[in-house]
């Protein structure tokens, strides 16, 4: 070994990996016949049993802890590819599991009814009147579940709700929700938050010492309200709300967060303009709808699963992603109920951006990744944004 130098060393490398390639290659080919036996017989893709014996075996060939350990890992991948490559097939013959959506060219908006969570001036009624027009049909709801409870039921056809602010970030809540009601994103819209601090017609900023808006608004607008610590700062369901609350009580001690919209719906005056931290904040809404379906141009989705509670699940969850060209966009955690310290994770944003059709492969590949739970739904592609949810994945 002393009398070897660097270029011999690599060459010898150079000789290993080409014999690598040539025995993963014809590992996939035998893969693939596997695969082909399976469909042809019905069994599943994963057996999970074959596969810990068959990392234990392999991983007992090495020679020490680290090599052990590398094998162990080096295999799992492999095996995960091998997965991914009889997934394929399985799609490819008719034989993989329909996601039960329905390509629309559009969403029917003639005589649909589309339900907000707020009240009149709250950004979201400006969101649905403008994804579905000025004379849309447009009701509201006191909370986000009870919109979404709206569309489940069949009263609304659609439901608008924030899922995600540009500076304060997700509306946990939302992401929450979406678990427990049987709907589906369907599309989403962008609009730009513009707060400004409402009074009555007769109150100044020297009145002031009460605010109201909804906690995403107070965060939005925390370094002007920081600069007035004399004010005690209250959380309302929604900005607008703050602002009808302003009317009502009549209090000139009072003032509210809200758009200037709002603030002229309710006959408030403008205290201070476009007081919001970031001048370019702006929130993303989706909509959802009882069926499940996506609009033909879709190219995004949204999806939840649940990872097996050990090293290295998630890593291999996410793996799917690069291998079917598929940009991650948002991950989001979130805890699940009953089980300290373990979690779910929102992939979001809308959720996963690339090529059409590769959102629909990578959802069928996590499906087959050997690294999930029982539950799992796939939320949406959208904007074409749609939603869809599965079980068992």
């Amino acid at each position: 070994m002393e009398n070897l130098d660097l270029q011999e060393i690599r060459g010898q490398l150079d000789e290993i990996d080409t014999r690598l390639v040539e025995l993963f290659e014809k590992r996939m080919e035998l893969c693939g016949q596997v695969a082909e036996f399976k469909i042809g017989t019905g069994k599943a893709v994963y057996d999970g049993q074959r596969e810990k014996q068959k990392l234990a075996a392999v991983a007992a060939m090495a020679h020490s802890e680290f090599n052990r350990k590398g094998v162990h890992e080096l295999f799992s991948q492999i095996m995960t590819i091998s997965r991914r490559l009889q997934y394929r097939l399985w799609r490819s013959m008719a034989r993989a599991g329909d996601t039960g959506f329905t390509m629309v060219d559009e969403l029917k908006r003639e005589g649909a009814r589309i339900v907000y969570q707020g009240v009149e001036g709250a950004y979201s009624h400006r969101a649905a009147l403008q994804y579905f027009g000025e004379d849309a049909d447009v009701y509201h709801v006191p909370v986000f579940e009870d919109a979404m409870i709206e569309v489940e039921e069949g009263r609304a056809d659609y439901g608008v709700l924030p899922i995600e602010n540009s500076l304060a970030g997700a509306v946990i809540d939302n992401y929450d929700n979406l678990l427990k009601h049987d709907i589906y994103i369907v599309a989403e819209t962008k609009v730009a938050v513009d707060h400004a601090l409402l009074g009555l017609p007769e109150a100044s900023l020297e009145d002031i010492r009460r605010v109201y808006s909804h906690p995403q608004g107070l965060m939005q607008c925390s370094g002007y309200l920081g600069a007035h610590r004399q004010w005690s700062q209250i959380s309302v369901e929604n900005t607008a709300g703050a602002a009808k609350k302003v009317l009502e009580e009549g209090e000139v001690s009072q003032a509210a967060v809200a758009s200037p919209t709002a603030g002229a719906l309710y006959g408030l005056k403008v205290l201070e303009a476009s007081i919001n931290n970031n001048k370019n904040n702006t929130t993303r809404f989706i909509i959802v709808a009882r069926k499940p379906m996506y609009r033909k141009d879709a190219g995004k989705v949204s999806i939840c699963f649940e990872g097996l509670h050990k090293s290295g699940s998630l890593y291999n969850m996410l793996g799917n992603f690069i291998y079917n060209d598929v940009n991650m966009l948002m991950i989001e955690s979130r805890p699940i109920e009953g089980r300290s310290w373990e979690y779910r994770f929102f992939c979001g944003r809308g959720g996963l951006a690339g090529r059409p059709g590769n959102p629909q492969r990578t959802v069928g590949n996590l499906r087959g990744s050997g690294q999930h739970e029982d539950s799992g739904k796939l939320l949406g592609r959208q904007e074409g944004h749609g939603y869809q949810r599965f079980s068992n994945i």
